[in-house]
């Protein structure tokens, strides 16, 4: 399994700017034909890179509420749950994570009444800090920069390297760190198969 190569890169960048760009016109940017750009974007696909194609709606032209950042800090053991709940919410878009056990959540109030909203949602008991800032704006731009694939091993956790082996097993492609990791990774779920 190779890494990310520049040509690679270009691809994701063009496909962030617009998702449904025509392969004609990202081959003809990275000097590749139309086939091999489709390949490329299906191995892309494969690895998890590529999760999914969307629409990116602009909030801005859409009345959906007072667009505001809720920030959150939870009792430590709780955070997992409450971040879960809390990206499970209507109009939340995003949700971070500090390394400090901070939660942030940009989302949209209807009605503009966000604590109460949160309050019939989330175990506020669990939730030692609580803020809300009304936003004047947000823009979220990926950045690839000279990004490598960070995939682990489905067996051992491992991160795969150009060495792995990408494998269906059950139906998926899965990534594994080796082929003794994939070995024992299908003799156990065949195993698990037979038992079901």
């Amino acid at each position: 399994m190779r890494d990310l190569d520049d040509t690679d890169r270009e691809i994701l960048r063009l496909l962030l700017a617009d998702g449904r760009r025509p392969y004609a016109d990202i081959a003809e940017r990275v000097d590749l034909s139309p086939p091999a750009v489709s390949d490329r974007v299906e191995r892309l696909q494969d690895l998890g890179v590529i999760e999914r194609f969307t629409v990116d709606i602009d909030g801005s032209t859409l009345r959906d509420g007072v667009q505001v950042l809720v920030t959150l800090r939870p009792d430590g053991h709780r955070v997992g749950d409450v971040r879960e709940t809390l990206a499970g919410l209507d109009g939340v878009e995003h949700v971070f994570e500090t390394a400090d056990g901070r939660l942030l959540a940009s989302m949209a109030a209807p009605d503009g009444e966000v604590r109460g909203r949160l309050a019939g949602a989330l175990d506020m008991a669990a939730v030692r800090e609580f803020s809300v800032d009304l936003l004047a704006g947000a823009e979220w731009t990926p950045a690839l920069g000279d990004a490598t694939i960070g995939i682990d091993c489905v067996e051992c956790g491992n991160t795969v390297t150009e060495e792995g082996v990408l494998a269906e097993v059950g139906g998926e492609r899965r990534a594994f760190c080796c082929a003794s990791c994939e070995a024992a990774f299908r003799e156990r779920y065949e195993e698990l198969e037979r038992g079901a």
